[in-house]
């Protein structure tokens, strides 16, 4: 466990950023790519080192919202989120551009009936469809920021970050400086990184030139305009350093540092991100934090590894933002090809933790919780004492809240029919003195419950 080094918050959020990226469909290092871009405009404005330190924080964290309306694009749209939020990155807000887009990427694995069917609802409903998908977007992310304990200032660029200069933006319709300056930037720095990454240099200038006074400040434009023989700027977009070079572009005097307390915060925001992707798992991280919590409890563990374990259990499924929705919350068995795209998600959250010093050591059970103690688990088919305690405790955790709360293909069942199946996997998938451990626990919230119970009667 981490202990009494010092952290910075940039490399913390600048890490977990690249769970955005995968949730948008973006190639990974999107929002670190962003964030380069739109800190140069920022100090080619001369933006004073208070706002750019807010700035930096808007750029990273620009996507935070963006899993909160995963399940309603795959409901409306019957496609693959993470492909359809990709594609459309790319799309101006040009009747043509959007009518191509929609039949390219609406309800493409459907019979011809159902696809005509959807494609005519959203022809007839497109403006509120759009409206209600980018407002529930940006208010969730503008709300886990503050969470988070990020500045009102960057919760409203968060906000704006779909809003236009000449007002055809989203959710609102703000008209230029109306805009905050900081979602103006983020969504220039967007498009120009969008394109870069498709075409390079000249494709990116051409693209906002051309939206320059539609969706731009003509001076933000003019400003990006100028760094076109800049090397050292594009180059930097594609450096293998680049994490390390975005960090240093944070305001040194106002450089934050991330105490246990703000570890927890930033844990329990990403938390959230997590569990707004589907509504099947809607306060699942949380539970799974309070049931491991309570296993840790009855096994005698300290109030430090306590505190460690539920940061890692609110975090073990960040890799199911890179797990399209139309697999998550599919009604049904998941086939070959879905089954493959579920057996991802541990190891990509293995890979996100352990680009985090601070939470490097939280990134195994991220890779493992879907281990099985009989060597049947995946990803890597761990068996026995390969599998460590914390693990295991987590495991048993999240295996008893999915059992117990609802999913797609079936109701929630009830905590004892939860524990008789729990119960035929001790020894094989589930370890036997964690379950005795959650059995005990649970024993415990109820007795504590009826408590209170009757002394409110």
């Amino acid at each position: 466990m981490h202990r009494n080094a010092v952290i910075q918050l940039s490399q913390v959020v600048g890490a977990l950023s690249l769970a955005l990226d995968i949730t948008e469909g973006q190639p990974v290092g999107h929002s670190l790519r962003c964030c380069w871009i739109g800190m140069h405009i920022g100090a080619r404005l001369g933006v004073d080192e208070t706002a750019l330190s807010d700035l930096y924080y808007t750029l990273l964290l620009k996507d935070i919202g963006c899993s909160s309306n995963a399940a309603r694009i795959c409901q409306l749209y019957l496609a693959d989120d993470l492909k359809f939020k990709g594609a459309y990155k790319v799309v101006d807000n040009k009747l043509p551009e959007i009518l191509r887009f929609l039949i390219a990427n609406t309800a493409r694995q459907s019979g011809f009936v159902e696809r005509l069917q959807t494609l005519v609802h959203i022809a007839r409903n497109g403006g509120e469809i759009s409206k209600e998908l980018i407002e529930t977007r940006c208010q969730r992310g503008a709300d886990i920021a503050r969470s988070m304990r990020f500045s009102e200032a960057v919760a409203q660029g968060i906000l704006d970050l779909d809003e236009h200069w000449d007002g055809s933006g989203q959710p609102v319709g703000l008209i230029g400086e109306g805009i905050s300056k900081f979602g103006q930037i983020a969504l220039l720095a967007q498009v120009v990184d969008v394109f870069f990454m498709r075409g390079g240099i000249d494709a990116a200038l051409r693209e906002v030139e051309e939206r320059a006074g539609r969706w731009f400040d003509p001076a933000l434009v003019a400003e990006v305009a100028r760094l076109r023989d800049d090397a050292a700027f594009w180059d930097g977009l594609l450096a293998n350093d680049l994490p390390d070079r975005v960090m240093t572009l944070e305001p040194k005097a106002l450089a934050r540092e991330v105490d246990e307390d703000y570890l927890d915060d930033i844990a329990a925001g990403f938390a959230q991100v997590v569990d707004a992707k589907s509504p099947f798992t809607a306060g699942h991280s949380d539970r799974v934090a309070l049931f491991s919590d309570l296993i840790a409890g009855e096994l005698g563990y300290s109030a430090d590894r306590r505190r460690w374990l539920k940061r890692a259990a609110l975090l073990h499924d960040i890799g199911k933002l890179g797990v399209p929705n139309s697999v998550l919350d599919k009604n049904g068995k998941p086939d070959d090809s879905e089954w493959a795209e579920i057996r991802r998600h541990p190891e990509l959250g293995r890979m996100i933790l352990g680009k985090i010093d601070a939470f490097g050591d939280l990134a195994r059970i991220a890779g493992d919780h879907h281990e099985k103690l009989d060597g049947s688990g995946y990803p890597m088919g761990l068996r026995g004492e390969e599998i460590d305690l914390d693990t295991r405790i987590v495991t048993v955790a999240d295996i008893f809240d999915a059992l117990t709360a609802d999913r797609p293909y079936r109701k929630a069942m009830p905590v004892h029919t939860a524990f008789e199946i729990m119960a035929r996997e001790v020894g094989t998938a589930i370890d036997a003195q964690v379950f005795a451990a959650l059995q005990r626990g649970f024993q415990l919230l109820e007795d504590v419950a009826e408590a209170e119970a009757d002394r409110a009667a």
